[in-house]
């Protein structure tokens, strides 16, 4: 039995990190689908019940990463998430403030000293081996202290005969800091006769300091990514009021049960999923659903753990609670999908696995250069350190993932719910949508408006239809025993019962062969319906479902079913349409029907009488036809067609199937939440391609500058903290986005 998992990964600073805990985890026997999200700061995996997570962690934690198996245990939904990022950014603050602290006096008085300013000579009555002592007891706290976490990441990483972002942090302040030291204890091994060297404690101590600074403000920055999880989680009360013994008792929110019978008053957050079994209320499913309307309950309607109820108050039933609950699920799918990676991040990913080595090689190669050619050991030395502070593949590893999660929060913002990152973006690239008919361009909602019988009493073919349809799970069957309103009828058995998806059911019914379906189920039958269709032509000119009714292959009547197209249908065809994608239209329906729905929505490519195999091979057709292919369904009855299109929309309000079966999952149920889809897939992949290029370029033009003596090592340390914070900010940006 194989198990995913979402854990927390601590310790990581840049996309090389990423690339190694991915690469040491996916060599474990029965570990798969490893991914690492830098944003998220998470791994998410799939292993088998044989690996030993306490091994694996262990490993991790060898090459100073720290997989944080606490969060494998179960966990109520309102008190879900981690807080490590806050521990992190803590700690970050706390390491900034104290560097800060020495290196202003540390920077003012090298800056000060080296430009022999008049005033600061008066009052500094120190001479330079006296003022290069005081700048070194002012640095080493910073590098003992402050600077610790990059020594000892860089140590591990060494170990192991690899490097990342706090190798290149660590050689850089090191060299700095150790080349001043020597100067400054024991100038005799490096002083050359009338000369001294300058020292370098104040480019190591802002160095340290600006790049605390940067990753501050980039935790700072990724926790906001974040939020998405966190108002999802606080959608839930932390106590609520239940039933028990007959008296009222408030609990707490995780001591709450299935059967449970709780209390529900005016202005309340519902705290769990359940069924009203006492009163009436209108419920603000916003928050879930999108839904700006407070919808209408009463006995027997459901109810959403996470809503809010309105004006009344009323009773109900715990049917689902914390991860089974549909808020649970929902921050599951959102977490996942946050977790996932996008393909577009591959190209990031293999660069990064390369480049701090790459990086190295290059600040080597500059240092050997410079001192050739120039024979000055310092110049060499501070170019080196400018070469390896300018690298920075940190915005590398955030480009993809922090606007992954903006995204994806946005989404469940507005009641779109995406699976994973691929999903996302592949739906940018999507030139080709089928529909499905029933509960996608209409409401969802069918009902028998007429029953026209023919050779036999109404009364008498009423109760033949309801016999049989009562045996079928169909949307139509359901449909059709609700609107029959027969006082008396015989509840006979029926003794064998047949499901022909797409086309109807067959059964024996008081040893009488009854066939109840659409035109091609009596076909398949042998049965004709061509002068049937021609005495009835106009209802069959309508765009309304007809079912026949045939008792021992003889057409006995037909039921006419009307599902009303959504209000929204039209307006979100032609939104479609305006962002240049084909349509199409695919119904068990037959062609007046599938016709006459497809021109009043205006949509011109439709097919009818369409099983569930014919719908896949539809979606095949226009996928060898190289279209990216998006259906959209119910998530139950389009399960095949959903499985097989590049992405499946489900329309509903986010039942397990349709969350499972589909890579998309509109909770509003309306068509325009499909345009509104398209957009966000849109916004999300033009920021990723925005980080991914400001994160390239900066690289591209930072090393060069520094490899040419063009860039101070303290300036790079602030382009380099800058950079990712710039990414993160450029993702942010549109967490406000309007999708209409």
């Amino acid at each position: 039995m194989k198990t995913k998992y979402n854990l927390p990964v601590e310790g990581m600073t840049c996309a090389s990190c990423v690339a190694r805990v991915e690469k040491v985890m996916n060599k474990f026997p029965g570990v798969e689908n490893v991914a690492v999200n830098f944003a998220s700061e998470k791994v998410s995996f799939v292993a088998d019940s044989k690996v030993n997570l306490q091994e694996v962690a262990k490993i991790i934690e060898d090459y100073g990463y720290k997989l944080n198996l606490a969060e494998n245990k179960s966990k109520e939904v309102n008190n879900a998430g981690d807080d490590s990022p806050n521990k992190n950014y803590e700690e970050l603050k706390r390491d900034f403030l104290f560097a800060l602290t020495l290196t202003i006096p540390l920077f003012v008085i090298s800056m000060l000293s080296d430009m022999e300013v008049g005033w600061f000579k008066s009052i500094w009555n120190f001479d330079i081996e006296q003022t290069q002592k005081i700048l070194l007891i002012i640095t080493t706290p910073i590098m003992f202290i402050s600077a610790k976490r990059f020594f000892i990441i860089a140590w591990t990483n060494l170990k192991h005969f690899s490097a990342e972002m706090n190798t290149l942090v660590a050689i850089g302040t090191g060299s700095a800091y150790l080349y001043s030291l020597i100067i400054t204890l024991f100038p005799e091994f490096l002083l050359k006769p009338g000369i001294m060297p300058h020292v370098y404690f104040e480019t190591a101590g802002v160095i340290v300091t600006l790049i605390l600074l940067g990753r501050l403000l980039e935790s700072h920055a990724k926790n906001k990514t974040r939020d998405s999880i966190k108002e999802l989680i606080g959608l839930k009360p932390k106590t609520t009021l239940v039933l028990k013994n007959g008296s009222e008792i408030e609990i707490n929110i995780d001591e709450l049960g299935l059967g449970d019978i709780v209390i529900i008053k005016p202005g309340n957050k519902i705290p769990a999923d359940g069924e009203i079994i006492e009163g009436y209320s209108t419920i603000d499913e916003s928050m879930i659903s999108g839904e700006s309307l407070p919808i209408e309950k009463s006995i027997g309607a459901k109810v959403i753990g996470g809503t809010i109820n309105k004006n009344g108050s009323f009773r109900f039933k715990v049917t689902a609670v914390n991860k089974e609950s549909v808020l649970g699920q929902i921050i599951k799918l959102v977490e996942e999908a946050q977790g996932s990676k996008a393909p577009i991040q591959k190209l990031a990913d293999k660069i990064a696995g390369v480049f701090v080595p790459v990086v190295i090689g290059i600040a080597i190669f500059t240092f050997l250069i410079w001192l050739i050619t120039t024979g000055d050991f310092s110049q060499a030395l501070i170019h080196f350190i400018a070469v390896l502070i300018i690298a920075c593949p940190c915005a590398l590893g955030l480009a993809t993932p922090t606007a992954i999660m903006v995204g994806t929060g946005v989404g469940a913002k507005n009641g779109i719910l995406i699976k994973n990152a691929e999903s996302l973006e592949i739906l940018n690239k999507v030139n080709r949508i089928i529909f499905d008919k029933t509960g996608t361009i209409t409401e969802g909602n069918p009902k028998l408006i007429s029953v026209i019988n023919i050779d036999v009493e109404k009364d008498e073919l009423l109760e033949i239809v309801m016999n049989v349809e009562k045996h079928s799970e169909h949307p139509l069957a359901e449909a059709i025993v609700k609107s029959i309103k027969l006082k008396e009828y015989t509840n006979a058995k029926v003794a064998s019962f047949t499901n022909y998806p797409g086309m109807g059911i067959a059964a024996l019914y008081k040893n009488d062969n009854v066939l109840i379906g659409n035109e091609r189920l009596m076909t398949e039958f042998g049965i004709k319906v061509g002068e049937i269709i021609n005495d009835h032509n106009a209802v069959f000119g309508e765009a309304k479902t007809i079912i026949f009714t045939s008792v021992n292959e003889k057409i006995k009547g037909l039921l006419v079913i009307d599902d009303p197209i959504k209000s929204d249908s039209i307006e979100a065809v032609e939104k479609l349409k305006s962002m240049q994608i084909s349509l199409s239209l695919a119904t068990g329906d037959n062609k007046n029907t599938a016709e006459s729905i497809a021109n009043k929505i205006g949509i011109t490519d439709f097919y009818y009488e369409m099983l569930p195999k014919d719908k896949v091979d539809l979606i095949q057709k226009y996928k060898d036809k190289n279209e990216i292919v998006a259906m959209v369904g119910d998530g139950i009855n389009d399960a095949p067609a959903l499985a097989l299109a590049n992405i499946g929309i489900a329309i509903g309000t986010g039942t397990d199937v349709a969350i499972e079966s589909a890579s998309i999952t509109l909770m509003k149920g309306s068509l325009k939440d499909i345009y509104k889809a398209i957009n966000l897939s849109h916004k999300t992949i033009r920021t990723i391609k925005q980080n991914l290029f400001w994160a390239f370029i900066y690289n591209t033009i930072g090393i060069p500058l520094a490899a040419f003596g063009l860039l101070n090592p303290m300036f790079a340390a602030l382009a380099m903290s800058l950079s990712s914070v710039s990414v993160v900010s450029n993702s942010l940006r549109f967490r406000k986005a309007k999708l209409d």
